[in-house]
């Protein structure tokens, strides 16, 4: 095999994974996004929560306001219904009395239906600060994971491309340059394996005359379908294979 089809083929390795790598950055902002979202979202809940709280407490205070209200007009009531100088009078306080009466009852009970109201607002306000407070621990914990896999990821790519930059400057510029070519043409994939008589790739039959001259391995040759640069690895022997003696 020629030297630069080496070379090739562990230019093709360097690139793939920093592809890898590169996909993995882009997506972690993403994922923080989506989780940054949720918790917002649990963080909505809950202000509408606090929200129905508050209001239940305020609907609360202010029946409280009203009936106290009626219990100084009922007084009020009673001291000019002691002084009515006719039945007529004396009904029309008591009639505004029973009114007033009424109204309190219903505020209580309204007061009543809140309070039942108010017990599981509460406890949904307490598990929804509890659950939001352990999941902002989860955000941050999550994000300083992602930026630890991102500084790790950054630099594993940097060492790559050291490292292409190094077999570049080995090969053929002519082969460097057409390795690049094909690379950004083809989903960044130049170089492919023949395997069972076909490009590992695109997938199509190799013709006999070509295998042969690519097994010879002294020139550059391209898949004829999708014009990758292909290698052949030859079959190693039980001899290849075999644990040396020590």
């Amino acid at each position: 095999m020629l030297p630069d089809i080496t070379r090739a083929i562990r230019l093709q390795i360097l690139d793939d994974r920093a592809a890898e790598l590169t996909k993995e950055i882009a997506a972690l902002p993403k994922h923080i996004a989506e989780i940054e979202k949720k918790l917002e979202a649990h963080q909505r809940r809950l202000e509408h929560d606090r929200a129905a709280t508050a209001a239940n407490q305020k609907d609360r205070k202010r029946l409280e306001g009203e009936i106290q209200t009626c219990d100084q007009k009922i007084s009020k009531l009673k001291t000019q219904m002691m002084e009515a100088k006719t039945n007529d009078q004396y009904r029309a306080f008591q009639h505004e009395i029973d009114f007033c009466q009424q109204e309190i009852r219903r505020h209580e009970d309204r007061i009543l239906d809140l309070m039942s109201e108010s017990d599981p607002l509460d406890k949904a306000v307490k598990a929804a600060e509890a659950s939001l407070a352990a999941e902002k621990k989860q955000v941050e914990s999550e994000k300083a994971v992602a930026r630890e896999r991102t500084a790790a990821d950054q630099k594993e790519i940097d060492g790559l491309l050291q490292e292409r930059k190094a077999i570049l400057s080995q090969m053929d510029p002519k082969i460097a340059s057409e390795y690049e070519r094909i690379r950004k043409g083809r989903a960044g994939v130049a170089i492919a394996e023949v395997l069972q008589g076909r490009c590992s790739k695109c997938n199509m039959a190799v013709r006999p005359q070509f295998m042969q001259e690519l097994k010879r391995g002294d020139s550059i040759m391209v898949c004829e379908s999708c014009k990758r640069m292909l290698y052949w690895n030859p079959p190693q022997s039980v001899e290849d294979l075999a644990v040396a003696p020590v």
